[in-house]
């Protein structure tokens, strides 16, 4: 049974009498700590009424060594400097609040090392279970390839050979942002982004390849860059204003925000025009996109949602490991149209 000792000396307070102060049995206070979902509302707020009147503190610790799990779960994303991974945390945070549940994050910056030393470290720690966000790199990533003690979701990649993932789909988002610029009037197109070994970019260039292929007089040209930051976003707009106007794309198709970003800002700096010279769109609705200068159109991923998700399918696969089926959820990005594709 759960129960905290008063510093004052008084006799702590049982769940027991939580279960009689609110007329209800005792499994019932159990369920409301643990699995609040399988409680009515009626009932899981007269618990929790008796819980804050007799002022019971519930065990945490002793529940999770009683369970062989813990009410903890950890989140690994790869970098909190981009607000879609931010989005992700909230929904994650406030889907595992409403089911009981606390989250902690950090924070791997991008570096490989650092992500499998927080996973074995929360593992290590007997975690409920973890939510990953990695480095989408190839299929052979060692976060994959170890066992680990905690169940483990991953978020914005394909991870269906591993366990549960929650994902977008990036190739009809590439597809989708192409063929807004092509419906803008585009006819000389530019995708630019990379490493190509993070598959999300791969995705994108692939549909956006696809939207060209599918119309006519449009061409696509691509310029690879080394990350995805406002750096190299601006180095992209350089070398795109050295050129003349008539070897310059009319669209370009940045694989994220922070490069769309850049090569805004350093197209400006040389004198040309976004959109009028130059129509350029991003992806991730990360917040350089509305504070930009010129506000940038971009492909928006549903952040929150896809931590709520992740969320769920991690819960059903720590509370049901016999009949939990491992499942790949893939959303839809949606087009958000602004200043700078003339929109």
């Amino acid at each position: 049974m759960e129960e905290l000792a008063e510093s004052n000396g008084r006799r702590s307070v049982r769940m027991a009498d939580v279960a009689a102060h609110a007329g209800v049995a005792l499994g019932t206070v159990s369920h409301v700590l643990n699995h609040p979902e399988k409680v009515s509302p009626h009932t899981l707020e007269r618990v929790r009424r008796s819980i804050d009147e007799l002022g019971f503190v519930p065990n945490s610790r002793a529940r999770a060594l009683a369970a062989g799990t813990s009410s903890m779960i950890a989140f690994i994303v790869i970098d909190l400097g981009n607000s879609f991974f931010l989005d992700m945390a909230r929904g994650a945070e406030l889907e595992a609040q409403e089911r009981g549940l606390n989250l902690v994050l950090a924070n791997c910056d991008m570096n490989t090392d650092k992500e499998l030393v927080y996973l074995s470290l929360f593992d290590a720690e007997r975690m409920a279970g973890v939510l990953i966000a990695p480095l989408p790199s190839s299929a052979d990533d060692q976060w994959r390839l170890q066992e680990w003690q905690s169940d483990v979701v991953a978020l914005n990649v394909d991870a269906s050979g591993r366990g549960c993932c929650v994902t977008t789909d990036d190739e009809l988002g590439g597809y989708l942002a192409a063929q807004h610029l092509i419906e803008a009037g585009c006819r000389r197109l530019l995708f630019t982004g990379g490493p190509f070994s993070l598959l999300p970019i791969a995705d994108r260039y692939r549909g956006a390849q696809r939207a060209v292929a599918e119309a006519d007089g449009v061409s696509l040209e691509l310029l690879r860059t080394l990350q995805t930051k406002p750096a190299d976003g601006r180095k992209v707009g350089d070398a795109l204003a050295a050129r003349a106007a008539d070897a310059r794309p009319d669209g370009v198709l940045a694989a994220t925000d922070l490069i769309a970003f850049g090569i805004i800002e350093a197209l400006g700096v040389q004198g040309v025009s976004v959109p009028d010279d130059v129509k350029v769109i991003g992806y991730d609705n990360n917040r350089q996109a509305w504070e930009s200068t010129v506000p940038i159109s971009t492909m928006a991923q549903p952040g929150e949602e896809m931590g709520r998700h992740a969320v769920r399918l991690l819960v059903d696969e720590i509370r049901n490991p016999g009949s939990h089926e491992h499942e790949h959820v893939r959303l839809t990005p949606t087009l958000i149209a602004r200043e700078s594709t003339g929109t």
